[in-house]
């Protein structure tokens, strides 16, 4: 499977540190108390502007310096110094929430000049320095395509740009005509790249990965292409969070076969709940979406251990801890979202040793809690 083959790599590799003593591990069983019981949620799934919501300036300062070059190339710095159409999106969205147009263009302009070639409106995902040709897989990831579209559409509304909006729309319609199956018995699917994952192309497919279905997306692309169901796509995102329930811990794996209508974990991917899945109820909390059943696995996950790591679904075992403060942030923002417990300073503070993908998560975590959690902001 070449799409997101490099997250999948990561978390082998990190996996295979775990076996020398960084994931030892006792089973979710025996540190599990009696689930909880079912609360009332207090969430306004209104679709809210991104624009200005970071309001933390040292923060975007210090990613910008680590992560953004003057080009406007957003670096994986855990993963070779690649950058992928994720991590495009993902410096787009956040430069229209701490309003810097200037880094917005270089990253747009960037994203448009070295990973929009195919023969198509997506994005190439993976770009490699040092490579020649430096994009070697011309499939896409499609929530990169999504973090992309919806980051133009901010950047529409919010700045004003009818530029934007045109090229966010076609990003768009090309993500409803070609990666949305609206009409499976298991309602609107959203395959994670065009090529790789279909019926037609796993025996175990359609697989699909829920961690892209990006909800807080979904409730503003409307602004660029009203005629792609959106809600639908939410709808079932929401019901396969609710039904991929896998093992001790009951989470949901990166990748699940959805062959036979339940879901499973699909074959030739690790059976985990990893560095995909864990944006998942980052998701739900940034769109303000769901109901106790959909956060209840994952507030366990993030409340009832020693410290965050990723999982084997099948056995509830720790695969690896995930010590960098990113990921922590993750589980403040649930803390925050159900039981407005305040985040603290350290959520708002700049890290010097955490990479790429963790940095991120703690700004869209910051982004999440001043957009709808002000209660639980201090400092």
């Amino acid at each position: 499977m070449r799409a997101r083959a490099w997250m999948r790599n990561w978390a082998m590799a990190l996996a295979a540190l775990g076996a020398a003593g960084v994931a030892q591990s006792s089973a979710w069983a025996q540190t599990t108390p009696e689930p909880a019981a079912p609360r009332v949620l207090k969430l306004d799934g209104r679709a809210l502007p991104l624009g200005g919501a970071l309001a933390a300036p040292q923060l975007w300062r210090h990613y910008k310096s680590r992560f953004i070059t003057a080009s406007g190339r957003v670096v994986d710095s855990a993963n070779g110094f690649i950058s992928h159409s994720e991590g495009q999106g993902y410096g787009m969205l956040l430069a229209v929430a701490a309003n810097d147009r200037m880094a917005f263009e270089r990253l747009w302009g960037w994203t448009r000049a070295n990973l929009m070639v195919r023969d198509d409106q997506l994005v190439a995902w993976r770009w490699e320095p040092g490579q020649r040709p430096a994009v070697s897989d011309m499939n896409n990831a499609t929530d990169g395509d999504i973090l992309i579209a919806w980051a133009l559409a901010e950047a529409s509304d919010f700045w004003a740009d009818a530029s934007h909006r045109a090229a966010g729309r076609r990003i768009a319609v090309e993500i409803g005509r070609k990666l949305a199956l609206f009409k499976t018995s298991q309602g609107a699917l959203l395959l994670p790249g065009v090529s790789g994952f279909s019926a037609e192309e796993r025996p175990d497919g359609p697989v699909v990965n829920l961690s892209y279905y990006v909800f807080p997306a979904f409730g503003r692309l409307p602004l660029v292409a009203p005629e792609i169901d959106w809600p639908g796509l939410m709808r079932t995102g929401l019901d396969q969070i609710r039904a991929a329930r896998f093992g001790p811990a009951e989470l949901p794996s990166d990748w699940i076969s959805l062959r036979d209508g339940a879901p499973r974990p699909a074959d030739g991917f690790p059976p985990q709940f990893s560095y995909n899945a864990i944006r998942i109820p980052l998701y739900l909390a940034l769109a303000g979406l769901g109901d106790w059943e959909h956060y209840r696995a994952f507030h366990a996950w993030s409340t009832n251990r020693r410290s965050l790591a990723t999982m084997d679904v099948k056995t509830g075992r720790e695969v690896d801890r995930l010590s960098e403060r990113g990921y922590a942030s993750v589980a403040a923002l649930l803390a925050c979202a159900i039981d407005r417990a305040p985040v603290g300073p350290e959520f708002r503070a700049a890290s010097e040793n955490e990479h790429y993908y963790p940095a991120t998560l703690n700004l869209l975590a910051v982004v999440a809690a001043n957009l709808r959690y002000q209660s639980c902001v201090k400092g």
